[in-house]
């Protein structure tokens, strides 16, 4: 994996692997890199997975089996900006699939209790109209929300 740019490092407690496997299988432009093992110096089993290294849409990950002590919070999370509502659809159902959490107004919690916000492109237009009444009937709608739903932003936009 090359070092340039940035590298998030998610933190779980023996999920490394799966997580990455996971998020890997869920989003195009992406695949599995080196695995690191932990050795008889610990602090985990040695043999088990410490951290794996991986691309999901491009993006540089390693996932790191650190133990119980960090969980996510939603002061953290990852958007993904689609372009229709087969991609809305998609990534909420994949990452809320096997235990996550619908959220609020696009808002989700994957299995891991990774927080991730899946947007419509087109929103943050709609939202930020220089009309104030365009941008505010958005505004209102996307809060009654769950899952974001792009038809129903686009007629709250033009007043239907």
């Amino acid at each position: 994996m090359p070092t340039d740019g940035f590298t998030t490092c998610l933190w779980f407690d023996g999920q490394a692997e799966e997580a990455a496997d996971f998020y890997v299988s869920v989003f195009k432009n992406s695949r599995l890199g080196r695995v690191g093992r932990y050795t008889d110096a610990g602090p985990g089993p040695a043999g088990s997975v410490m951290a794996v290294e991986f691309v999901a849409n491009g993006q540089k990950f390693v996932a790191l089996n650190g133990g119980p002590q960090f969980t996510f919070s939603e002061a953290i999370s990852f958007q993904i900006f689609c372009d229709d509502q087969d991609e809305v659809d998609h990534y909420w159902n994949r990452l809320t699939e096997g235990g996550g959490e619908p959220g609020p107004c696009g808002w989700l919690k994957d299995r891991y209790g990774l927080s991730w916000q899946v947007v419509p492109a087109r929103l943050i237009e709609l939202i930020s109209d220089p009309d104030p009444e365009k941008a505010a009937r958005t505004t209102q709608v996307m809060m009654t929300m769950s899952k974001l739903d792009i038809a129903a932003l686009e007629k709250a936009y033009a007043g239907e």
